[in-house]
């Protein structure tokens, strides 16, 4: 940052009064010291690995197990069931139910037909039954071989694939759409993502779906790097039978969503709402996020109950089916989920780095690095999703977690935390659909994200508490924050207003230079001033019981040295417009 811009911020924060920064910082300081000592991350670790291997889809009984194992940590831990809470309790959790289409695979083997050993069996590759599949008949089937890969599809229909099995590069739906076309009788798919390294981890097999009870639907397997190419290398030598034998199951299941609270003492209409979902099988994803999140609400209680802790707002921890759930538990009471402060989304923040890659990420509210991804910005393998400029989300949250998290890595080194842009695909996507700000904390990339070998050894203990304690810091002291607390978070916002503005305003200057469109350049500069000024604003629903009139001066006048500043120091846009004007053929010298 440069001196000018350094100074500009310290003018800024200076305004707020050095005893109120002080007392904020200080039970801020108090209370990550009592998070660190109170979350146990071997407890944590523990719960991972009792679900870890359960194949939870919603609805089955896996997924049911999971949801009883969050239950028995919550009992565990003080809370009361509500329909047997009094008032006077503040720990209280229930159970809702929804009734559902169940699918929970059981067992499967791919075998070439004159071989001693399986290809593929379900116990050492469990992503090999594709989620929804049919079973085979029972006993297995025992059928040819076709390969269609490097066929043209327009090519399909002249081959004969009936009473055949057939593979192919082509995601499960689209080939088992294929096979029931075609009259064949099942499908080996091979899809796996460039992230995972395919040619590198080649037993690995992701998990993904075909689609749910269609007519004539046939059975469809998932095959890993290795197993495809012992297909195609068999297929070299002459025609392959494979003998399938794949059980699973279908019942009417109980879709599960847990939701635990911790009462607040004064606005118990207001709420901090963290979310875990459960469904899907891996460790990491998102079996780390259940267990971080239970361990995060035993630590809650055990705060409560050594009087170290008195949130004022309600701080509620729900965990369901991905995104489904907490869209429910939003739509369901309108008034509800209108005091809901902020939202905070636990998937897959377990990943232990150092075998996995990737790194712990907060993925922001949506604001301008959505829609003009630049500089330090960067979305993940992910991918990003299109977004327009009135989808911004202008807030304090993204600052204010990233800021608990940066403290949190900055007394345990080497703890890295970055950002990225928003992408979507968790439980933060419902969040903002009703208008509720909200962050998603995981990791990525991994090199066993989504496939059967997210498995326990590749979780940390370690990093599940950097990120419960960081979250936990965020939400208690959000749960009671007053003008000070709100003056000291400011700042953060503010330094990272201004160190936006330094970048962006650079950025677009040397694109001028270069022969961008000056009026794109301003629009995106403009953009970050509005957002930041909005997300300033936004501190004044910090505090339990709303703005009191030092902190909306204080905002009003923080506001507008920040919108001055911005205006003096875009002086460099017309420096840089004007010098491009020099250079080019017709410019005015």
């Amino acid at each position: 940052m440069n001196q000018a811009l350094m100074a500009v911020g310290v003018v800024l924060l200076s305004i707020t009064p050095l005893f109120a920064q002080q007392e904020a910082f200080d039970r801020l300081t108090a209370l990550e010291i009592a998070l660190d000592a109170a979350y146990n991350a071997d407890h944590a670790y523990g719960i991972v690995a009792e679900i870890d291997g359960l194949q939870r889809w919603p609805g089955n009984k896996p997924y049911q197990k999971a949801i009883s194992i969050v239950e028995r940590e919550l009992r565990d831990a003080g809370y009361v069931p509500q329909s047997d809470a009094t008032p006077d309790d503040r720990l209280v959790y229930r159970i809702e139910h929804l009734e559902t289409n169940a699918w929970e695979p059981i067992d499967a083997v791919l075998q070439i037909s004159g071989h001693d050993a399986p290809l593929l069996t379900f116990a050492t590759n469990s992503n090999m039954i594709a989620i929804n599949s049919m079973p085979t008949p029972e006993g297995g089937v025992e059928a040819e071989l076709v390969s269609l890969i490097g066929v043209p599809r327009n090519e399909f229909h002249t081959m004969d694939l009936k009473g055949k099995i057939i593979m192919a590069d082509i995601p499960p739906p689209s080939l088992a759409a294929i096979a029931i076309e075609n009259g064949a009788i099942g499908v080996l798919s091979y899809a796996i993502p460039d992230y995972n390294k395919p040619e590198v981890h080649r037993d690995s097999i992701p998990h993904m779906g075909t689609s749910f009870g269609v007519p004539n639907a046939v059975w469809t397997l998932m095959l890993s790097n290795r197993a495809r190419q012992t297909l195609l290398d068999e297929l070299n030598r002459g025609p392959v039978t494979l003998r399938v034998a794949i059980k699973t199951e279908r019942y009417t299941g109980d879709d599960q969503t847990i939701i635990a609270e911790v009462r607040g003492s004064t606005a118990p209409q207001e709420r901090v709402v963290f979310s875990a979902h459960v469904q899907e099988p891996g460790a990491n994803d998102n079996g780390s996020g259940i267990a971080c999140q239970a361990e995060m609400a035993r630590t809650t209680a055990r705060l409560l109950a050594a009087g170290k802790i008195t949130p004022q707002r309600t701080i509620t921890f729900l965990w369901g089916n991905e995104i489904a759930a907490i869209a429910r538990y939003l739509k369901e009471d309108e008034e509800r989920t209108k005091n809901i402060i902020f939202g905070v989304s636990l998937d897959m923040v377990g990943q232990d780095t150092s075998k996995t890659g990737g790194t712990f990420l907060i993925e922001k509210l949506p604001d301008p690095s959505a829609i003009w991804t630049r500089g330090d910005d960067k979305h993940t393998e992910w991918g990003a999703s299109m977004l327009r400029p009135d989808q911004m989300r202008p807030h304090y949250l993204n600052d204010y977690i990233l800021g608990r998290a940066k403290r949190r890595a900055s007394q345990n080194r080497p703890w890295v935390v970055s950002t990225n842009p928003y992408e979507g695909g968790s439980d933060h996507v419902p969040f903002l659909r009703y208008g509720v700000p909200a962050v998603l904390l995981w990791h990525f990339t991994d090199v066993y994200y989504h496939t059967d070998r997210d498995r326990i050894e590749n979780v940390s203990r370690a990093e599940m508490k950097h990120v419960g304690v960081a979250a936990l810091a965020a939400a208690i002291s959000g749960a009671s924050a007053n003008t000070n607390d709100a003056m000291l978070y400011s700042g953060e916002v503010i330094m990272a207003a201004i160190q936006r503005m330094e970048a962006e305003i650079a950025l677009s200057a040397a694109a001028i230079r270069a022969g961008e469109d000056p009026a794109e350049q301003r629009r995106i500069v403009e953009a970050w001033r509005d957002w930041y000024l909005e997300a300033l604003k936004s501190i004044a629903t910090m505090p339990v019981g709303g703005p009191d009139s030092e902190l909306r001066a204080f905002i009003r006048e923080k506001s507008e040295i920040l919108r001055e500043t911005y205006a003096k120091y875009s002086q460099e846009l017309d420096a840089a417009e004007a010098e491009r004007q020099d250079i080019e053929p017709g410019g005015t010298p």
